[in-house]
């Protein structure tokens, strides 16, 4: 890792918003210091755009290679659902291997006997984390938590088999919140988003899709919750039922200020490995700019001081060209999807 600051300049960034030709401080980390001031003349330059980093808020791990993410412009993801022994070691993955993306974990999905994904094929039986009360509720919540999850994997199902009744639900919210992991719920089925609602449920997992949502619940749940879009496993761009009441509900959501995140469900089905344009475009139907756009895939992230973590970022998102014109939206999600992922070292084999 690089430990020595160096300086770069750069044509444009994006961290929060758009700032032109910048200077980038880069040691182990990379921060973006501001525009150039004289003193700056005559530094390695970096062309095109440098982003914060990109995240895909709903992957499945086990289904892909990680090591490919990166040069698909994913420098971040969150595992929504896996074995938990096995997804417990993929954050450390992510600190020591900078070929991998960060990583962030749920561990299993909390299931009721016999309910989702219990039965499915995609994933391992350990995936499906049984919980039959509110007692094996804080139970497993706390399991999760001690193999170093970051949310609670709910599974809310109930198009393919039982769900869980309203005390055992919040209590796996509360016991999540009290742990300070984040409630995220596979919300699938009539009457399921206003349970999750009502629960406390903090993240859906993907946009609602199984009925379209009246204007005064999309208007609570825009004030109470955020949701992954997950628009593209819905016939893989082609439309379809699920897919149009997926984006009718969040071009709602969105318009009543609710806060969207990038999310592909990535292993579910013949998706790309990296930045989906379908994805993208998808969004773009449910009224999504390009800065919109940009605050679903950083999902909070920026470069330097002013993120979450108080310093700059191991990786960043770099696409090699200027950013298109506002005049030609278009074009956004195609440009999007040109995105690499850059570390410290690299930028610096790229200003050479």
């Amino acid at each position: 890792m690089t430990q020595e600051a160096r300086f770069v300049t750069v044509d444009h960034a994006w961290s929060g918003a758009w700032s032109g030709r910048s200077v980038v401080r880069v040691s182990g980390d990379i921060d973006l210091l501001g525009p150039p001031r004289a003193v700056h003349d005559g530094l390695p330059h970096l062309p095109g755009t440098l982003l914060a980093p990109f995240t895909d808020s709903h992957v499945h791990l086990g289904l892909i290679d990680p090591l490919a993410l990166a040069s698909g412009g994913i420098a971040r993801v969150d595992d929504l659902g896996w074995d938990p022994d096995t997804a417990s070691l993929w954050p450390e993955h992510g600190r020591l291997d900078p070929r991998w993306p960060e990583v962030r974990v749920a561990g299993g999905l909390l299931c009721p006997p016999a309910g989702y994904p219990s039965r499915a094929g995609w994933a391992p039986d350990t995936a499906a984390v049984v919980v039959t009360d509110a007692a094996s509720a804080r139970r497993e919540v706390e399991r999760m938590r001690d193999l170093g999850a970051a949310f609670v994997k709910i599974s809310l199902n109930s198009d393919v088999g039982p769900v869980f009744d309203d005390v055992t639900l919040r209590a796996i919210v509360d016991a999540a919140n009290e742990h300070l992991l984040v409630p995220v719920a596979h919300v699938q089925g009539v009457g399921q988003a206003i349970r999750a609602l009502a629960a406390g449920v903090a993240r859906f997992a993907h946009t609602p899709f199984s009925e379209r949502l009246d204007d005064e619940l999309v208007e609570r749940l825009a004030a109470r919750t955020s949701w992954i879009s997950t628009l593209d496993i819905h016939g893989h761009g082609r439309g379809g039922a699920a897919h149009d009441i997926a984006v009718a509900n969040l071009a709602r959501f969105r318009a009543a200020g609710g806060h969207v995140l990038y999310g592909t469900d990535l292993g579910n089905g013949d998706l790309p490995v990296g930045v989906n344009a379908r994805e993208l475009r998808a969004l773009q139907r449910a009224g999504l700019d390009l800065g919109l756009l940009l605050h679903a895939l950083t999902a909070g992230a920026q470069l330097g001081g002013a993120g979450e973590s108080g310093r700059g970022t191991s990786r960043a998102t770099w696409i090699p060209t200027p950013p298109p014109r506002p005049d030609d939206p278009g074009a956004a999600a195609d440009w999007l999807a040109t995105a690499t992922v850059i570390t410290p070292d690299t930028l610096l084999e790229k200003t050479s």
